[in-house]
C-alpha cells in the first residue's frame, strides 16, 4: 500500500529531491504547503496533490484525514528555513506522522531533547536527512580511516548572490550561518567517519566564509567553507562550484553519485534502517559551538590556503 506524505516547504531548494524520492518509491504526496506559490515544480511529480499557503489550514487538512484510516497520513517531510524545523517536527509528532526532515533538526542542540521526548510520547520517529553517510566512496573511506592520525582537509565554495543575504539563509539567528547552511552535511560526514570532535580552532569567519581547524578522535581536519565568487575565481572562473575532500594526501572524489541519494534515503527509512535523532545531535551541537565562537581570525591566511587548490 501507498504511503501518504505532506511537505511543507515546497517552493523550496531541496523540495524537487524529496518529491522526486516519495514519486521513485511508489509513495503519494497529497498535500504539501508552502508561503509562496512559485511551486509549479509539482506538476512533475504529484499534479493531484493539493496545495496551501496558510500552514494552520494544512495542519486542518491533516487532522481531517487522520480521522479516516483510507485518507490517515504516514509522514510529514520539513523543507522549510532552517529555524522552522523544530516546531514543525514537533507539529508533524503531535499530529501522529512520522517527520523526515532536512538539516538541521534545531539550531539549538538542547532544544533536540525536547523532540526526542515527545517522539517518545507519540511513538512516532524523526527520521534526519543525512545523506552523504550512504554515498558510496563515503562509505568506504569510513572503512579505511581506522587510524589515529588521519589528516584531512575538506573545501567547499558554492557562491550564492546578494539575495543571500537578504534572505532567511544570511541571517544567523533564522539559518545558524554559513555552517549550518553548506557545512552541516560535512561536518555530520566528518564526525561520523572519524570521531567525536575533541577541539576546534576558527581560523576565519564572517557572513561569506568559514574557514577552521578541528581535532577529531581520528583526526585533524582543517575545513573552508566559503559563498564567495571571489574565492571561485582564485580556482577557476568556469566552475559553478569546487568541493575538494583530501584523506592523508589522497583526493576523495565523491562529486558524482548524488541523485539517488534522497530516494536511498527514503528506502532506509522504509526497511526501518533509517537515521535517528540522536545520529543528527553531534553535528548540530558542533555548528552550534563555531557558531557561538564569535572569533573571526585574519583572512590574509585564507589566500594562501586557497592558492594550494589552484
Amino acid at each position: 500500500m501507498k504511503k501518504k506524505f505532506v511537505l511543507f516547504g515546497a517552493g523550496g531548494y531541496v523540495a524537487p529531491k524529496h518529491f522526486k524520492a516519495i514519486k521513485d518509491t511508489n509513495n503519494d504526496l497529497v498535500a504539501s504547503y508552502d508561503v509562496t506559490d512559485s511551486v509549479g515544480i509539482l506538476d512533475s511529480y504529484f499534479p493531484n496533490s493539493k496545495f496551501f499557503t496558510d500552514e494552520t489550514k494544512i495542519v486542518r487538512f491533516i487532522e481531517k484525514s487522520n480521522l479516516n484510516l483510507k485518507t490517515k497520513i504516514d509522514y510529514l517531510v520539513i523543507c522549510t528555513p532552517n529555524y522552522l524545523h523544530e516546531s514543525q517536527i514537533r507539529l508533524g509528532l503531535k499530529t501522529n506522522l512520522n517527520v523526515v526532515c532536512e538539516k538541521p533538526l534545531s539550531l539549538n542542540p538542547e532544544n533536540i531533547k525536547l523532540i526526542k521526548k515527545i517522539a517518545k510520547t507519540s511513538k512516532k520517529k524523526c527520521f534526519p536527512i543525512l545523506q552523504l553517510r550512504l554515498h558510496p566512496k563515503i562509505k568506504l573511506l569510513k572503512k579505511q580511516a581506522k587510524k589515529i592520525n588521519n589528516i584531512v582537509e575538506l573545501i567547499y565554495i558554492t557562491p550564492r548572490g546578494q539575495w543571500y543575504h537578504q534572505s532567511w539563509k544570511g541571517k544567523d539567528e533564522k539559518s545558524g550561518g554559513i555552517e549550518s547552511n553548506i557545512g552541516i552535511h560535512f561536518f555530520d560526514m566528518l564526525l561520523w567517519i572519524y570521531g567525536d570532535c575533541q577541539s576546534f580552532k576558527i581560523l576565519y569567519r564572517d557572513d561569506k566564509k568559514s574557514y577552521g581547524i578541528m581535532k577529531l578522535k581520528r583526526a585533524t581536519v582543517k575545513w573552508y567553507l566559503s559563498i564567495d565568487k571571489k574565492d571561485l575565481n582564485k580556482i577557476s572562473k568556469n566552475k559553478k562550484s569546487f568541493r575538494k575532500l583530501i584523506a592523508n594526501g589522497e583526493n576523495v572524489d565523491f562529486t558524482e553519485g548524488f541523485d539517488q541519494l534522497h530516494t536511498e534515503s527514503y528506502n532506509q527509512i522504509f526497511k526501518n534502517k533509517g537515521f535517528s535523532v540522536d545520529d543528527a545531535i553531534k553535528a548540530v551541537e558542533l555548528v552550534y559551538k563555531i557558531r557561538k565562537s564569535n572569533k573571526h581570525g585574519n583572512i590574509k591566511n585564507i589566500n594562501s590556503y586557497i592558492k594550494k587548490f589552484i
